[in-house]
C-alpha cells in the first residue's frame, strides 16, 4: 500500500527525516514510534503531502504520490490527529460528511454513513448528529473524528497520535475501538505514538525511529526478541520485556485443550497479559477459556505463561 524510498525532508539546515525507506503492505497496522523529534510526524505529514518531501518518492498503492494533485491523494486517505481538528460551527453530521460532500455523495446516503459510523463508535446517532463539537467531551470528539476520517470508507487511514490527550479509560476503549474496525475492514493503518505499550497493542508491524532515521522495522514479536541495538532494546525496555512478551502474544498460543476449570472465563484472543493479570486479581493460576461465542475450549495455567 505504502512504499517510501529514501525520503528525507529538510527544513533549512536541520533534516527532520533522513533517508527513510519503508514499505507498509496492504492491510497492515503499521505503528511509527520514537521519542520527541524522532520524525514520526513529519514521515506522516509526508504521505498524504501535508508536507512535501525533500528527496525522495513515496509511492501510494504503486502510484507515485508526488503525480497526484494533493487534495485528490488526501481525499482517499482518512486523517485524525491529537487535536481533533472539527470545524466548530459545522454540526456531529455535518463534519462526517465533510469529504463525502466533496465527493458529491447525496445527502440521504451522508446521513446514513454518518449515523453508521456512530453507532460502531459507541455514539448514539440521534442524540449527537446535530450537536456541535463544544457540547460533547473530549472523547466524544475524537469519536467523531475518527468517524470523519471513515466516513468515504478510505484504504488507507493516517493517525498521528490521536489518543495521546485522552484520560486513560477513554484512551484504553478508543484503541479497543481502533482494532475492532482494523480487524473487521482489514484497512491499512498508519499510526503515530510514542507510547510502546499503545504500540504493542494495536500493531502488525511496528517502525522504530530516532533522530529522522529508521533504526528498525518489523513485527512486535522481531522488536522484542530480536532488537537491531541497544537503541532498540532500550526503547522496548529491558525491564518491562517480559510483560510486552506476554502482551504481544495470545491466549490462543498456550491453553491446555478440553481442561474444565470453574469460574470466569477469559476470551481465547486475549493476551497472555490479561490473563496474568487475571490470575493475579483472583488468587489462582489457571483460568477457563472460551471461543467469541462462550464456547468452552479448555484452561490456561501460569506455568503457560512462563515457559518459552
Amino acid at each position: 500500500m505504502i512504499e517510501l524510498d529514501r525520503v528525507t525532508r529538510r527544513f533549512g539546515p536541520m533534516v527532520a527525516v533522513d533517508a527513510v525507506s519503508l514499505t507498509i503492505p496492504t492491510g497492515a497496522f503499521c505503528v511509527l514510534i520514537g521519542s520527541s523529534g524522532a520524525g514520526k510526524s513529519t514521515t506522516l505529514r509526508m504521505i498524504n503531502r501535508l508536507i512535501a518531501p525533500s528527496e525522495g518518492t513515496i509511492r501510494v498503492d504503486g502510484q507515485d504520490a508526488a503525480s497526484v494533485r494533493p487534495e485528490e491523494l488526501r481525499r482517499r486517505m482518512g486523517y485524525v490527529i491529537q487535536s481533533i481538528g472539527l470545524f466548530p460551527h459545522w454540526t456531529v453530521e455535518r463534519n462526517i460528511g465533510a469529504v463525502p460532500s466533496l465527493l458529491g455523495w447525496p445527502e440521504a446516503r451522508i446521513r446514513q454513513r454518518a449515523g453508521e459510523l456512530l453507532t460502531m463508535l459507541k455514539l448514539d446517532p440521534e442524540a449527537v448528529r446535530r450537536k456541535y463539537p463544544h457540547q460533547l467531551s473530549i472523547g466524544q470528539q475524537q469519536r467523531v473524528g475518527i468517524a470523519r476520517a471513515l466516513a468515504a470508507d478510505p484504504d488507507l487511514l493516517l493517525m498521528d497520535e490521536p489518543f495521546g490527550a485522552l484520560d486513560p479509560i477513554t484512551r484504553d476503549a478508543l484503541q479497543a475501538e481502533i482494532a475492532r474496525i482494523h480487524g473487521a475492514s482489514r484497512k491499512t493503518v498508519v499510526f503515530v505514538t510514542h507510547d510502546m505499550d499503545e504500540a504493542l497493542r494495536l500493531a502488525t508491524q511496528i517502525a522504530i525511529m530516532d533522530r529522522g532515521r529508521l533504526v528498525q522495522s518489523g513485527a512486535p514479536l522481531e522488536l522484542l526478541t530480536a532488537p537491531v541495538n541497544d537503541f532498540v532494546r532500550d526503547f522496548v525496555g529491558r525491564e518491562e520485556l517480559g510483560m510486552r512478551l506476554l502482551s504481544v502474544e495470545k491466549v490462543a498460543q498456550r491453553f491446555r485443550p478440553g481442561e474444565t476449570v470453574p469460574g470466569e472465563p477469559i476470551a481465547v484472543e486475549a493476551s497472555l497479559r490479561q490473563a496474568l493479570s487475571l490470575m493475579m486479581a483472583r488468587g489462582t493460576d489457571r483460568i477457563a477459556v472460551v471461543d467469541a461465542k462462550g464456547r468452552s475450549l479448555g484452561a490456561v495455567h501460569l506455568a503457560d505463561l512462563v515457559r518459552r
